[in-house]
């Protein structure tokens, strides 16, 4: 029976290894014993009690082990995982699935910012002190916590600090919207200001200086460097380059889903960082997998975008609705119904996953029409 060892226990790296038919052995190996709700840690910071849930609960009845321990190495000529452990494990199969992380290599930020990935630590800070909150990072990530922490600490000062308008890739409506919420929770907006350094309570832009009590950091992502140090053909950015069936270029037996991997569909182009694509290619790959397993013909990832969500605190939401390719339309539903419909999304990942305990063949995503994104590559390329 063939080994398959998936590196990782997030949305994507989950996502495969419940969706793998019979006759795998199959093993999660992940830093931590529980799957974190990465997409409502803002939530969290502000009062939720809990975004976590153990991994055994998950993977209950399924022939599935999991490795609680942290990978320093992966050395494909072998196929052997190393850990820091000391562990050796040895695989038929690699499921690269280990995500990203927030960019801590601006100055000051590791020494004097929180990130989303200290949520805990953040939370305990921001309930035990009074004083203002400067979250830099003009992205979703960014408006979602300025807008959950205004509204959960009202009357605390909450800035706003991007070097770009906030949503810059949503629709000229969305971004109104979204500005507009943000003023009306309280939070100031601080736009085309790029941040240099970070010091004790201040941050060194070219705008001036920005005083702060806590300083919550979400301008950018990263992926580890384990795939590059590997030996994996990665791109400028560290990402595993993959062909249309999520199989590295460079190794056959290593499948690369989630963050960590740089996939290109036609006629969606590059898929950005979220769960909304990485669990869609995740099942994908599990699908390759058992097929490849059973002498069958591996299909290409068919996947296109339909909405962007955006939640702006508990009681307001933007849902953006996009094209194939993610770029927006004029459409956008917003309020309480926006926040209704982005609580719907949020909860279907944890859905799709208890699903998938039950039945692999539980979780759907939107592929639009076979063929179609291949002839719109064509005509446009």
């Amino acid at each position: 029976m063939a080994h398959i060892v998936v590196l990782g226990a997030g949305y994507a790296g989950l996502t495969t290894a419940l969706r793998l038919g019979p006759g795998h052995r199959v093993t999660i190996v992940d830093s931590e014993a529980h799957f974190t709700e990465r997409i409502r840690l803002h939530e969290f910071v502000a009062g939720r009690p809990s975004v976590s849930i153990p991994l055994g609960e998950l993977t209950r009845g399924r022939e599935i082990s999991t490795v609680r321990d942290t990978v320093i190495a992966v050395e494909p000529e072998d196929r052997i995982v190393r850990t820091r452990s000391g562990r050796e494990i040895g695989y038929d199969t690699l499921v690269y699935a280990l995500g990203s992380r927030t960019d801590t290599t601006v100055r000051g930020v590791t020494e004097y910012a929180y990130t989303v990935e200290q949520a805990r630590e953040l939370r305990e800070r921001l309930r035990g002190e009074t004083g203002s909150v400067a979250v830099v990072g003009g992205g979703l990530t960014g408006i979602e916590m300025a807008a959950e922490l205004a509204e959960a600490y009202p009357g605390r000062r909450v800035e706003l600090v991007s070097a770009d308008e906030p949503g810059a890739r949503l629709s000229v409506k969305g971004k109104a919207y979204v500005g507009a919420v943000l003023e009306r929770l309280g939070v100031t907006l601080r736009s085309g200001v790029r941040v240099s350094h970070v010091e004790a309570g201040v941050l060194r832009t070219d705008m001036g200086d920005i005083r702060a009590d806590v300083i919550v950091w979400t301008a950018s992502f990263v992926v580890p460097a384990l795939a590059g140090d590997a030996g994996l053909d990665v791109d400028d950015r560290g990402r595993i380059r993959v062909d249309d069936t999520l199989r590295s270029v460079s190794h056959p037996e290593v499948y690369a889903v989630g963050d960590a991997a740089v996939v290109r569909v036609p006629g969606t182009g590059e898929l950005r960082m979220s769960c909304a694509s990485g669990m869609p290619a995740a099942a994908h790959a599990a699908d390759v997998i058992s097929a490849r397993a059973a002498s069958r013909e591996a299909e290409p990832l068919r996947f296109r975008y339909f909405v962007q969500c955006v939640s702006l605190g508990r009681r307001n939401g933007l849902i953006q609705t996009v094209r194939a390719d993610d770029s927006p339309k004029d459409w956008i539903l917003r309020g309480w119904a926006g926040a209704w419909v982005k609580e719907q999304v949020c909860r279907s990942t944890v859905v799709s996953l208890r699903m998938l305990r039950r039945t692999r063949s539980a979780y759907w995503w939107p592929k639009g029409k076979r063929g179609a994104a291949a002839r719109q590559a064509v005509e446009h390329g």
